[in-house]
């Protein structure tokens, strides 16, 4: 992966990184300060409220000024960046959720330090039995609460990108590239070019994409495909960078290195997919399009009305209610009550398994209505088991199984690890082995006992015990002992959380990379409104965006790699606790215990939240109601 382009150089602490915002950590020290300054703002505003006769005697304008000191520092300087998207969306005319806070909290601090600084110039109607209403705690609370979630989200972005590079580091950093005259020379990756020959040992990592030329393995895939097993690779078979090779030497051809592989172009369609994420969040932009000018219309015409027909000074009382019109339209709902919502609903989350890494995706699931979910470690377990036995005349069960569980033994494939774990959770002893020896694409040979016995993969699976399973013959001494049928098993609650999900409303789909006649048979079983078979990681991709072009709203679960450029692309991405990284970084979700019922849990809560959001925008007490919904979550 050396030959990937350079990396931009790292930004300067207050460089622009996500969003406009500089890294949160330029922020986090201005969050420290405005929390510190927020706090004693608050209790002078509010003191005189809850305890009037708390300090008497003290000098007059006191808590005031004290309250213009404490909030001149978290506007300007703690508030700094927002100030300077405040500019930029006004200079380009691209208003958002900065122009509106902004605009209301400057509103309030500049109404606020004239009330303070000109406090006899205003009219006595305004004045309360506390003086004139001060508005610096809602500039100070405000500002504290925004760069409160722009660090969370910033934090959010940066393990992304990590999560992201690391993929990076799948390939190793050496290859063993063969010389004209056979003999090996260890090079670093970055100087393979395409035609070159490498080797690949048992136990190594492919270093770049090519084809087989010789040799026969068996590859481990599943950092790409999700699919547990490894597969069979001959002359002339494509293999992939940052595969696993399991048994077996072989030579491959170089053909795609650096920035061309497969894993290098995954990671580029994680990074496009993030970057051009559905903004669901960004309601508040939206309605700043057309929001903020009407606002500062509504202003503008209230000073110039009250300027032109009420009596003497009537262009004070118009300014002074031009600022309340701003104040009043500084987005509290969308700025405060909607982050209570999202925070409540959250900690309620994790209480019922389920990880919030973005409180949008939270507020997206209500709103799904197809959901594409991974096969591998998603509805199954996500490794091979013993599903069936059928032993020859002559043997049974336990003969058959002891068998392949022995001259398996020494072998470190998916499948005789399988047979072998079998074997244990049968109690049976195991006779000792002798003259193991593994074939690559075929099976193992050992002698077992006093018996020489082959385990190997059935030519034809069309007769299985169980549809979609992959079938091994044991032969004992050139005799037919019997089959086993081993399959990737479902975990114990996903019918029942298909079911739920379905009759929530939502249509679930299987995508996986696994055979079409596999797909198939558990399809059918679990009665799912469709799958898609054999599909890439690029076509998992490819997939979401399709049903989204149909006016969908779409949900992604998986916990593979392969599943990462799908996780990022879709409306809301859930990824699986027991999954990989990258998925989990490329995901709004994480299902701790990677259980589906979960992910029921989870629609529960959203829905929940989202009414609790809607109604926090129009009645204050609606904060209790979160907890009806929850209930179903508990």
């Amino acid at each position: 992966m050396q030959n990937l382009p350079p990396t931009s150089p790292a930004p300067t602490p207050d460089q622009p990184v996500y969003m406009g915002l500089p890294h949160e950590h330029f922020l986090r020290p201005r969050l420290y300060v405005a929390t510190a300054l927020t706090l004693p703002v608050l209790l002078l505003a509010m003191g005189g409220m809850l305890w009037p006769h708390a300090w008497p005697g003290r000098p007059a304008g006191l808590v005031e000024w004290a309250q213009l000191v404490l909030t001149t520092p978290v506007f300007f300087w703690c508030g700094a960046p927002f100030l300077r998207r405040w500019w930029k969306s006004i200079v380009e005319r691209d208003t958002n959720m900065f122009t509106l806070t902004v605009t209301g909290t400057g509103a309030a601090y500049g109404y606020s330090v004239a009330a303070v600084l000109f406090a006899p110039l205003f009219p006595a109607a305004y004045r309360t039995a506390h003086g004139l209403p001060l508005y610096f705690e809602g500039t100070a609370f405000i500002t504290t609460i925004v760069l409160l979630g722009q660090i969370l989200e910033q934090r959010a972005h940066a393990r992304t990108d990590a999560a992201v590079r690391a993929l990076l580091h799948l390939t190793p950093p050496v290859a063993h590239r063969l010389r004209d005259d056979g003999t090996e020379t260890d090079v670093p990756v970055g100087e393979i070019h395409p035609g070159n020959l490498l080797r690949v040992r048992p136990g190594e990592n492919l270093p770049v994409d090519g084809s087989l030329t010789e040799g026969v393995t068996d590859i481990d895939e599943s950092m790409l495909t999700g699919e547990p097993l490894p597969v069979t690779r001959r002359p002339g078979d494509k293999v992939s960078a940052g595969t696993l090779n399991t048994t077996g030497s072989f030579v491959f051809r170089a053909e795609r290195v650096g920035a061309d592989t497969l894993l290098a172009r995954i990671v580029r369609l994680v990074e496009q997919a993030m970057e051009s994420e559905a903004p669901i969040a960004r309601l508040a932009d939206r309605v700043a399009t057309w929001f903020v000018p009407v606002v500062l219309g509504i202003a503008v015409a209230t000073v110039a009305g009250w300027a032109l027909l009420a009596p003497e000074r009537g262009w004070l009382f118009g300014l002074i209610n031009a600022v309340s019109v701003l104040i009043i339209a500084c987005p509290c709902a969308l700025g405060l009550a909607t982050p209570v919502s999202l925070v409540t609903g959250i900690g309620r989350g994790a209480q019922a398994g389920v990880l919030v890494k973005d409180a949008a995706a939270l507020e997206a699931l209500a709103g799904v209505t197809t959901l594409l979910i991974d096969k591998t470690g998603t509805l199954t377990e996500g490794r091979p088991q013993v599903v069936a036995l059928a032993p020859a005349p002559g043997f049974t069960e336990e003969d058959v199984l002891k068998l392949a569980a022995a001259a398996e033994s020494p072998s470190e494939h998916p499948l005789g690890r399988a047979i072998v774990a079998a074997a244990f959770a049968r109690s049976l002893p195991l006779a000792p082995v002798s003259d193991f020896a593994a074939v690559p694409g075929l099976g193992v040979r050992a002698r077992v006992g006093r018996r020489d016995v082959v385990v190997a993969r059935a030519p034809d699976t069309s007769g299985s015990l169980t549809p979609g399973a992959t079938v091994v013959c044991v032969v004992a001494d050139g005799i037919l002992a019997g089959t086993l049928a081993l399959s990737d098993a479902l975990k114990p609650t996903t019918p029942a959380a298909v079911r739920e999900l379905q009759r929530l409303g939502l249509q679930v789909v299987m995508v996986t990379g696994d055979r079409t006649s596999t797909a198939q048979a558990l399809a059918a079983q679990l009665g799912l409104d469709g799958f898609h078979a054999e599909v890439t990681p690029a076509g998992k991709q490819e997939l979401v965006r399709a049903h989204q072009h149909k006016g969908e709203r779409v949900a992604f679960a998986g916990d593979g790699l392969n599943d990462a450029p799908a996780l990022a692309a879709a409306h809301v991405g859930i990824a699986m606790g027991t999954g990989t990284d990258a998925a989990m970084h490329s995901a709004g979700l994480v299902l701790v215990r990677g259980d589906l019922q979960a992910l029921v849990r989870a629609v529960h809560l959203s829905r929940g939240v989202l009414r609790n959001i809607k109604q926090n925008q129009s009645r204050p007490t609606a904060t209790a109601d979160l907890s009806e919904e929850s209930g179903s979550v508990e």
